[in-house]
């Protein structure tokens, strides 16, 4: 598949900051899971649907599902939109579980949270 989304090291070096600190064991490669969770959500797809470039579909997945349950995802969102020229506003286009409201972002709700379904 030669569309695949790959994170920049500009875009990286942004995101890290955000970024928990890792316990026990290092994590896997976070620029191939966090490109890989953003192809899912981008594309509508299964996590069993990933292509194999961005590693096992569980680890997406796991790595996806503790990062929202901690608030990472949103938490990345708000310090972005920090960051914006306007200090509101923040356009992520492939992100599908934060409303945005008169320019305040929404954290995802476990009303938004709809569990994948079974691969196979």
């Amino acid at each position: 598949m030669s569309n695949l989304y790959w994170l920049t090291e500009a875009q990286m070096e942004r995101l890290r900051p955000y970024f928990p600190k890792s316990r026990g064991r290092a994590r896997v490669d976070d620029r191939r899971v966090l490109s890989g969770i953003i192809f899912i959500n981008r594309n509508g797809l299964r996590w069993c649907d990933a292509p194999s470039e961005y590693g096992p579909p569980k680890t997406l997945y796991n790595r996806w599902k503790r990062w929202s349950d901690m608030g990472i995802f949103a938490q990345i969102l708000m310090g972005l939109a920090e960051q914006a020229p306007d200090n509101k506003t923040i356009s992520i286009p492939s992100h599908r579980n934060c409303v945005s409201t008169a320019g305040q972002w929404t954290p995802p709700t476990s009303k938004h949270i709809v569990r994948p379904p079974a691969c196979g």
